[in-house]
């Protein structure tokens, strides 16, 4: 791959972030969240165990007291709680309330229904998710 289609790539990458953020922003500041604020419930999925702080940092890819600073707005704000890990007694979790889970919806859904690949056809978006999981693969891997 040549440099220019690389950089069209991560140009478009960054377009794709940018627009979403825009159209975004007023159905997170109705719920008087930022852009991180809603990402960190984005990633408190309700079907899951609680993560912990440790996991949270990772999905964020944040550290310890940038995740203190947007898990503390979301405490503030009902939407969460923090709680001690029934598995690890030293680790805390973070466990979405009744109204964290509304919110959570909420966001999610007017993302979904906002974001520019919303007008991609089924086997686009099949295509696409192969690809950006190809491409995450690497950073998923020096993770673990």
């Amino acid at each position: 791959m040549s440099q220019t289609e690389l950089e069209a790539v991560v140009q478009a990458n960054h377009e794709l972030s940018m627009i979403t953020g825009d159209r975004v922003a007023d159905l997170v500041a109705r719920h008087r969240l930022t852009l991180q604020t809603a990402q960190a419930l984005w990633v408190i999925d309700p079907e899951e165990a609680p993560p912990s702080m440790k996991v949270m940092s990772e999905r964020l890819y944040c550290n310890a007291p940038n995740l203190s600073f947007v898990t503390n707005q979301l405490v503030e704000r009902g939407l969460v709680e923090r709680a001690t890990d029934p598995r690890d007694r030293r680790s805390r979790v973070v466990v979405l309330t009744e109204e964290g889970r509304r919110v959570r919806a909420e966001v999610i859904a007017g993302a979904l229904e906002r974001t520019p690949f919303a007008g991609l056809d089924a086997g686009e978006l099949r295509e696409l998710a192969r690809l950006l999981a190809k491409a995450l693969a690497p950073a998923s891997s020096a993770v673990s």
